[in-house]
C-alpha cells in the first residue's frame, strides 16, 4: 500500500527543486515513488498541476510507433502514424495515473497565491535517510496532508519543526507550553 504525502512551500520553485531531490534519491533506492505531482498556485490565484509523466506526450508517442507499425502493414506507415499519435495523444491525455487531479486541483486551492505544494504517493522508503538527505528543504516546507500512520505523520511533522521553529517556539499544530 502507498502513502501520500503532500508538503507546502511558501514559492513555486522550492516544489520542483524538491521532486528534482526525491527523484536522486529513487535512483539510489532510498524511496520508490509512484507519482510525484508539483501544484502551483500563480499570483492569479490559478491553480497548475504539473506532473513527474506527460501522460498525453507519451500517449502520442506509443500511438505513433504502433501506428507506423500497423501503417507498415497496411503499405501506408505516415497515415498510420498519424492516426496513431492522434489517437494515443487522446488516450494519454484522458488517463490519470497514480494521484487524482481533480484532488489535487482542491489541494491547490488551499495554497494562497505564489506558493507551491508537493504531492508524493510513495510505495516505500527509508524514511529516516530520506528526511536527512532531504534537509535542505525542511525550513521552507509544512506538512499538508498525509495518509501515513499518526506516529510517522508525528515524526515528519517534528522533523520538518525542528528546523523551522525558533529555540523555545511551539511546533505546528501543538499547543504552547503552559506557563504559569
Amino acid at each position: 500500500m502507498s502513502d501520500l504525502i503532500i508538503v507546502a512551500f511558501p514559492d513555486e520553485s522550492t516544489a520542483f527543486e524538491a521532486r528534482a531531490g526525491l527523484v536522486r534519491l529513487q535512483k539510489e533506492y532510498l524511496i520508490e515513488m509512484e507519482d510525484a505531482v508539483v501544484i502551483t498556485r500563480d499570483h492569479d490565484g490559478n491553480v497548475k498541476l504539473h506532473q513527474a509523466v506527460n501522460m498525453t506526450a507519451a500517449g502520442a508517442v506509443g500511438g505513433t510507433f504502433w501506428g507506423a507499425l500497423i501503417g507498415l502493414l497496411f503499405l501506408n506507415p505516415l497515415i498510420g502514424a498519424a492516426a496513431g499519435a492522434g489517437a494515443g495523444a487522446i488516450s494519454g491525455a484522458l488517463t490519470d495515473v497514480g494521484i487524482e487531479d481533480r484532488f489535487l486541483k482542491e489541494v491547490g486551492t488551499s495554497l494562497e497565491n505564489g506558493q507551491s505544494a508537493l504531492a508524493v504517493l510513495v510505495r516505500k522508503m527509508t524514511g529516516d535517510k530520506v528526511l536527512a538527505r532531504m534537509s535542505e528543504f525542511h525550513a521552507k516546507a509544512r506538512v499538508l496532508q498525509t495518509s501515513l500512520t499518526d506516529e510517522t505523520e508525528a515524526r515528519l511533522r517534528a522533523a520538518l519543526a525542528t528546523s523551522t521553529a525558533p529555540a523555545g517556539a511551539a511546533a505546528p499544530d501543538q499547543p504552547p507550553p503552559h506557563q504559569g
